[in-house]
């Protein structure tokens, strides 16, 4: 049998900074934390009799507070959102682009500032701004209108490190895709390219130099 040799090349991966600043408001919506318990709940303790079950008030504030991703640097904590958001944005982006988004799921990946003190494995990019409760009618997916509280960040920026395989993208090939995403994806709720819905037109952004 022919015998053949083949040389790999090491991955050349180069990492890129940006700052970006909203052209829309941020608004953020974590799974709450209570949620999550009640399912943990459900695990552990099984299935309870449905029954009427009285509503709890609630404190808006709370609800707020509930919806954020905090960080923590030292004894600092600050707030922000998932990290991998922008990843998304970037693969999603790469339709408009004509580029295949396989190679970008394997080629770009954003550098997380920290990692959520709640959720620890859900990695976070910091928010520069500060938050104020957004309240608004929105429908389940069942229809049923409901009132939503979540965190709001108007205005806003952020500064991100774009890991990236500089043999398939360059500089700015990273850019323009990045500058696509902020313009045509956008971050978090209410974004342009929402999967439940056509947006509200949030979570856009640019690309900014600061000096």
């Amino acid at each position: 049998m022919k015998q053949t040799s083949v040389t790999i090349s090491p991955p050349n991966i180069q990492t890129a900074a940006f700052t970006i600043e909203g052209t829309a408001p941020l608004v953020v919506h974590r799974f709450d934390k209570k949620v999550m318990q009640d399912f943990e709940d459900k695990i552990i303790e099984g299935s309870k009799p449905r029954g009427k079950r009285k509503f709890e008030p609630k404190n808006p504030d709370d609800i707020c507070d509930a919806a954020k991703y905090f960080g923590r640097t030292g004894k600092e904590t600050w707030e922000g959102f998932n990290a991998s958001g922008v990843r998304l944005a970037l693969i999603s982006a790469c339709r408009g682009a004509n580029f295949k988004m396989t190679i970008a799921k394997q080629s770009l990946f954003v550098e997380a500032d920290g990692w959520d003190i709640n959720t620890p494995l859900v990695p976070l990019v910091r928010i520069v701004g500060k938050s104020e409760i957004s309240k608004m009618i929105a429908k389940t997916e069942t229809g049923v209108a409901m009132l939503c509280i979540r965190p709001m960040y108007n205005p806003w920026k952020a500064k991100l490190r774009i890991r990236f395989d500089a043999d398939l993208f360059s500089l700015s090939d990273v850019s323009n895709l990045l500058a696509r995403a902020g313009q045509c994806v956008g971050l978090c709720e209410g974004r342009p390219d929402s999967k439940n819905s056509g947006g509200m037109g949030w979570g856009t952004f640019a690309i900014i130099n600061e000096k």
